[in-house]
């Protein structure tokens, strides 16, 4: 019997990479992370925030489409992904398609950044994998977060990708509603497009890539402005993700047109506005000596953004940086999070308090005054940074020092995402005057209603906010700050 259903496959492999970071990540962080196959994955997703909540909303609001998940696993941000994981991954994700298919379409959820051992174009290798396992008339469309570094490979084997467009990445489930409707667009309506990705000589330092305030915000008007006088599909625009040493960092655009004369007028406007606001792009590094004379008449709580120590961006989240400058000068009532496994076991085995504790990476000294130890979990169900729903720090501890700060302790890297890390153990963020948080910009969407001040504050780590401070061997040229384009640069190739 006929079927009466387009059947959608539905599977992504998630990693954002720092190839400066010395922790590579393993088949491990994936399977304590996200591991998810088959209806697993609607069950972690259906009514949240993600993309893939996006994607399942289209497709079970319509009768003519079965979605079928299959496969979608991410890890938390790291150093390189091993050889051995991503063959592994891919060994579990083409077993699985070939047990669930045949399928008309594919509906892909990569992060666009993804970095392995063996292949510095991790997403594009698994994209073109998957194209040649389908064929060239099946569909592929998909999202990707903003801080992609995107090949052309994968946009030559896909048919429309779509990246979220906020920072924090509150938009999410947009992105998914745009890769199901465009599939649909393309299998029930036989529509055609054009698919085209337009590298920039530019990559956006990382304090300036929050959307909600210039220069990006002023960036993308100017690109929507364009996509409707050209009657684009879509405009999207890529932040890129400057911590990794592969050919394709830096920002771009990803255009999607019913006709390759609209894109190529669009292109050229494009490169226009970046040629002529360039210099924007490269915002100001503030150091916390700077800062703290200016903290006494600043509303509190204030919110420090840890830039160099950024678990979102492959950090482990354990530097004491800033907890040592804000005791050195006499300021208390800060809250932290420390990745340290050991101080929690410390802690465990403890009777009683311990007369010091030494905490982070550098075994910073701390003095405790009392403890307590947590399960380390917790939920978020606004739309928040990431789109998660469930969150597991491990076994934590929190702990009050003689110096008026409370430092949690966790046994996972956790991304500060949600303030419930916070709200679900009875932290109430008003009580503080400082919450350090290992972000840039991820962290703005949990914790702008609860903190007067926010901060960027430029400081040292695997994820420092001056990307010139790193080697790169494999990076394009020219690519602003790192030069200055010339005006060939900006011309339409």
């Amino acid at each position: 019997m006929p079927r009466t259903k387009k059947r959608i496959a539905l599977l992504g492999i998630y990693h954002e990479t720092n190839t400066f970071s010395r922790q590579p990540t393993t088949l491990e962080h994936f399977k304590s992370s996200f591991w998810l196959e088959k209806d697993a994955i609607t069950s972690e997703y259906r009514g949240a925030h993600h993309e893939i909540s996006g994607i399942i909303e289209v497709f079970e609001g319509t009768g003519d489409f079965e979605l079928v998940p299959v496969f979608y696993t991410a890890a938390i941000p790291g150093g390189l992904i091993t050889a051995g994981a991503f063959q592994a991954i891919l060994d579990r994700l083409f077993e699985l398609l070939d047990e669930t298919g045949p399928f008309d379409g594919v509906v892909v959820v990569p992060h666009g950044a993804g970095v392995a051992e063996s292949h510095p174009d991790m997403d594009g290798h698994w994209l073109h994998l998957l194209r040649q396992k389908v064929g060239i008339d099946v569909p592929i469309t998909g999202t990707l977060d903003p801080h992609a570094n995107v090949s052309p490979l994968m946009v030559s084997v896909t048919n429309g990708l779509f990246p979220y467009q906020t920072n924090p990445h509150i938009d999410q489930a947009r992105a998914g509603r745009a890769a199901g409707r465009m599939m649909i667009d393309i299998l029930a309506n036989h529509k055609k497009f054009s698919h085209r990705l337009l590298q920039l000589p530019l990559a956006i330092s990382i304090e300036q890539q929050h959307t909600s305030e210039s220069p990006c915000l002023d960036l993308l008007q100017a690109a929507d402005s364009i996509r409707s006088a050209s009657r684009l599909y879509s405009i999207s625009l890529l932040l890129g993700f400057p911590y990794a040493d592969v050919r394709e960092m830096g920002s771009a655009f990803i255009l999607i047109a019913e006709s390759d004369a609209d894109v190529h007028q669009a292109e050229r406007q494009l490169l226009a506005y970046v040629s002529e606001h360039l210099s924007h792009f490269n915002g100001k590094k503030v150091h916390i000596q700077e800062l703290i004379p200016d903290f006494a008449e600043m509303e509190k709580p204030i919110l420090l953004l840890d830039m160099g120590d950024n678990v979102g961006g492959g950090s482990t989240g354990s530097s004491t940086y800033l907890l040592e400058a804000l005791d050195a000068a006499g300021l208390s009532k800060t809250f932290i999070c420390l990745y340290d496994p050991a101080a929690v076991q410390t802690l465990q085995k403890s009777s009683e308090v311990p007369l010091s504790l030494r905490v982070g990476e550098n075994s910073y000294p701390i003095r405790p005054k009392s403890y307590r130890m947590i399960e380390g979990k917790f939920k978020e169900l606004s739309p928040r940074h990431g789109g998660f729903v469930n969150y597991d720090m491990g076994e934590s501890a929190i702990v009050k020092t003689v110096n008026g700060q409370t430092v949690m302790l966790t046994s996972l890297r956790t991304v500060p995402f949600s303030m419930q890390q916070l709200l679900a153990y009875d932290l109430q963020p008003e009580t503080f005057d400082f919450i350090v948080a290992k972000g840039v910009n991820a962290p703005i969407a949990a914790y702008r209603d609860a903190c007067k001040q926010l901060v960027k504050v430029d400081t040292p780590g695997d994820t420092s906010a001056d990307m010139t401070r790193f080697k790169f061997n494999a990076r394009r040229t020219p690519l602003f700050p790192f030069e200055e384009p010339t005006n060939e640069a900006f011309r339409v190739v």
